[in-house]
This record gives structure tokens, C-alpha cells and sequence, in this order.
């Protein structure tokens, strides 16, 4: 199943409206500010440079030393057979050099090049696993900011939307308690109304300061993200789900999510990864053939046991080294048994990953599937909240309800209206935890989590 389609689909699942897409500048400024953002960003580039490091792996290298200073040394050699002209051949010579505590020169240059090598093979494998480990995390983490800022984002828009429906609800009960105590000086209604629209004024007064407190809880969480400034944070409401569109079938998001899921990828390549681990240390792993260029020269000169002398000495070498370990005392056979027990670790963390990334999509999905049933059984409850405020206001015009009964009304008609907000705050960011869990949560997402809102009352 191709994204773009699963992706439009679950982003039409909104209404029109008149509100710009405030989350995604909160998201571009959190992108900027967020430390996790730095410290994600540093991870990627350091994750990068891990391809150039494999394909180094197979490059030639050359080495040059030189080493200078007081030396000496001594030569014995017994059993010799010296010939030159005018002296003939003699055998069983023997020739002894001496130089003591006299100034040396020794120097050396060496190239090699790895023509056959299963163990940086593999290595050169897993530094390329790594690399593309290090994009998946990267995605990962911008994603996780994604969905923190959102959750931020729209706990500010709640927090406001529950202050603006108390401070109404305040407005009311302070003229409800207005009323009350007139209606009581003329003999109208009893002394009781007076007393419980007061309770009720009290009540709400200690609601409203809750909810500044939490208003600003939430605006100082949004501002440490994006570092926008606390006191001047004013968001967008969560936008309300449509009816008339559905979601694509629930295999469709379980095969992209298998297919995309960040957290699932990372625990793949973490199982190649060990693969590879193991690979290095196999059977045969260790030998190589390597093509190798060298030279040297050593110079030695001075007094010694037999008088003034000096050695010199020079060698080169261009050819092919075989190298073959035969034994190594065990342990890198103990290493491959911890590997393998360690590759076996990773696969089983896998198939949990696989199993809680299913398991996390099908709830989100099951979620949404309800969300448009809720929507409208909440939204009857508002309304029919509504409607029995209007009739019990007729009703404490005509005598027929108390100021109690009109306090209740008020209460419950508030109370229907902040958790339909609640609710379509929740489908929201239920929406973008769905795209995530299929790596599909990206500006887009965020821009149309906000640019249908309706407009805040």
C-alpha cells in the first residue's frame, strides 16, 4: 500500500474552518530550539560519516618510521666461505663486527592493501548498517519532537479552552448569584438560593485560578520547546472529525507500519547489525590477503671491539602476505558465542518490537474507527445540555426551577462543552500518533492538525 494514500486519507478526516496552522510554526521553532533536536542532529552526522569509514576499510595504507639515536650492535658468524680475487676460496671463516654506544639511523617505509578480508568485510557491512541506523534514529527523533510539541501544543489549547468556559461559567454564576440576592430582598425566593449561588461563586472562583495555573503550566511546556515566549502563547483548538469520511481498512495501516515504523527499523538494523557482529568472528573470519610494498634501510657507524667500523643494511619487498591464525588461545571462539547469543537477544527484541508496534497501530486505528460515533454522541450531549439550560432559565424566570437547578444546568452545558474539546484534542492527537507509528507523520500532518480548527468562541 503506497503512503500517500493512507496518508491523505487520515488527514481528510477533518472540517473546514478559519484557523491558520499554528502547530506547524510551533513544530519549525521547536525544530530550531529543542535540545533533543541538537543532540539527534549531532547523532546524524556522526552516523553519516560511518559510509566513508567502510569504504576506507578496502582503501591502501602507508606507513613511514624512522628512528634515530645511540645504538649498538654486535655480529658473530662462524662457518662462513669467503672467496675473492687474489686470495682464492677459503672455508669455515668466520667474520665479527662491533659497534658500541655510536650514533644510528633507522628507517622504514611500508604500504598495504586488503585484497581478502571476511572479517573487515563484515565490519565494512556493519559500519554501512550503521550508518543507515543512524538516519532511522534521526527520523525517529524528529517524529518523537513532532508528537511532543503537539501534545504541548494542544494541552495549551485545552488549557484555554477550559479557562474561557469557566470565566463564562464565572459570568453566569456571579449574575445568577446577583439575581439570587435581589430576588431574596424582595421575599421572592428563599434565603437558601442566596447561600448556595454564593457556594457556587466560590466554588468557581477557586476553578478559574486552577485553571490559570494550568494554562500557564502548559504555556511554559509549549515555550521550553520553542522557546516562544510564555505569556504571549495563544493556539489554535483541535479540530472536530468528519462524518462523512472513513479510514482505510486496518491491514493496510499493519503492513505500512511494518514497513515504515521507525522504532521497527532500528531493531531490524540492529539484528543485521549483530549479524554482522558475529560474521566477524566466524570460522575462517580471520584470515587475510593482503598486497604489501616495503622498504628499509639501517645505517650503524663507529668505534668498536675491532676498531672503527660500520653496518648498513637496506631491504625491499613488493609482493602478497597471507595471514592465517591457527590458534588464538580460544577466544575468538568465546567471542562468537557471546555474539550469537547476542544476535539471538536482538531478534527476540525484535519480534517484541514487531508485536507492540501492531498492537499500538491497531489500538490507535480501533481509536479513530470510534471517533466519529463519540464526536456525535458528544456533540448530542452538548446539545441537548444546552437545550435544558435554555429551559431551566425559562424556568427560573417563571418560578418553576431553582437557582440550583439553573447553577446545575450551567454547569453541565460548560462541563459537555470541554469534553467535546477534550475529545477532538484526543482524535487529534491520536491521528498523529497513527502516522507515526507508520512514519508518516511529518509538516503536512502537522499543518492540517490545525489549519481546519474552528475558530475559538
Amino acid at each position: 500500500m503506497a503512503i500517500k494514500p493512507l496518508w491523505a486519507a487520515l488527514l481528510a478526516l477533518g472540517i473546514t474552518g478559519a484557523q491558520a496552522g499554528d502547530l506547524l510554526q510551533a513544530w519549525q521553532a521547536a525544530r530550531q530550539h529543542d535540545p533533543d533536536m541538537a543532540v539527534a542532529q549531532a547523532a546524524l552526522q556522526a552516523g553519516q560519516t560511518r559510509r566513508d569509514q567502510a569504504s576506507a576499510l578496502w582503501r591502501p595504507t602507508v606507513a613511514a618510521t624512522a628512528t634515530g639515536g645511540a645504538m649498538g650492535a654486535q655480529t658473530s658468524t662462524a662457518g662462513a666461505s669467503f672467496s675473492a680475487p687474489g686470495f682464492g676460496t677459503s672455508s669455515n671463516v668466520g667474520f665479527n663486527t662491533s659497534v658500541d654506544n655510536s650514533l644510528g639511523a633507522r628507517w622504514s617505509l611500508g604500504a598495504r592493501m586488503p585484497l581478502y578480508s571476511p572479517e573487515r568485510t563484515a565490519q565494512g557491512r556493519k559500519l554501512a548498517l550503521s550508518a543507515d541506523l543512524a538516519d532511522v534514529q534521526w527520523q525517529a527523533a524528529e517524529q518523537a519532537l513532532m508528537l511532543q510539541t503537539a501534545e504541548r501544543y494542544f494541552a495549551v489549547a485545552l488549557a484555554q479552552d477550559a479557562l474561557r468556559l469557566l470565566q463564562r461559567q464565572q459570568v453566569a454564576v456571579n449574575k445568577a448569584l446577583v439575581e439570587a440576592q435581589d430576588r431574596f430582598q424582595l421575599g421572592d425566593t428563599p434565603v437558601t438560593d442566596t447561600h448556595e449561588a454564593a457556594a457556587r461563586a466560590r466554588a468557581i472562583d477557586a476553578q478559574v485560578l486552577a485553571a490559570e495555573v494550568d494554562l500557564q503550566i502548559a504555556q511554559r511546556a509549549l515555550a521550553d520547546t520553542t522557546g516562544w515566549p510564555a505569556d504571549a502563547l495563544e493556539v489554535a483548538p483541535a479540530p472536530a472529525l468528519s462524518s462523512s469520511l472513513a479510514l482505510p481498512a486496518l491491514p493496510q495501516w499493519l503492513d505500512q507500519a511494518a514497513a515504515a515504523n521507525p522504532g521497527l527499523r532500528q531493531q531490524t538494523l540492529a539484528v543485521e547489525v549483530a549479524r554482522q557482529d558475529v560474521a566477524q568472528y566466524s570460522r575462517g573470519a580471520g584470515t587475510t590477503v593482503d598486497l604489501v610494498a616495503q622498504a628499509s634501510r639501517e645505517h650503524l657507524g663507529g668505534s668498536g671491539r675491532y676498531g672503527q667500523g660500520s653496518n648498513t643494511a637496506q631491504q625491499h619487498l613488493v609482493g602478497v602476505q597471507i595471514t592465517v591464525p591457527l590458534y588464538t588461545g580460544g577466544q575468538r571462539g568465546a567471542r562468537e558465542q557471546e555474539l550469537l547469543h547476542l544476535q539471538a537477544k536482538a531478534e527476540a527484541e525484535l519480534e517484541r518490537t514487531r508485536q507492540q508496534v501492531a498492537q499500538q497501530t491497531r489500538a490507535a486505528w480501533l481509536r479513530l474507527q470510534a471517533g466519529t460515533a463519540r464526536t456525535e454522541a458528544q456533540n448530542a450531549a452538548l446539545r441537548a445540555s444546552q437545550a435544558r439550560l435554555d429551559a431551566t432559565q425559562l424556568g427560573r424566570q417563571v418560578g418553576d426551577r431553582t437557582t440550583l437547578d439553573l447553577l446545575n444546568a450551567q454547569n453541565d452545558a460548560a462541563a459537555a462543552e470541554l469534553a467535546l474539546a477534550q475529545l477532538r484534542t484526543t482524535l487529534t492527537l491520536e491521528r498523529l500518533r497513527l502516522l507515526a507509528l507508520t512514519g508518516q507523520l511529518d509538516e503536512r500532518a502537522l499543518h492540517a492538525a490545525t489549519v481546519d480548527a474552528p475558530a475559538t468562541k
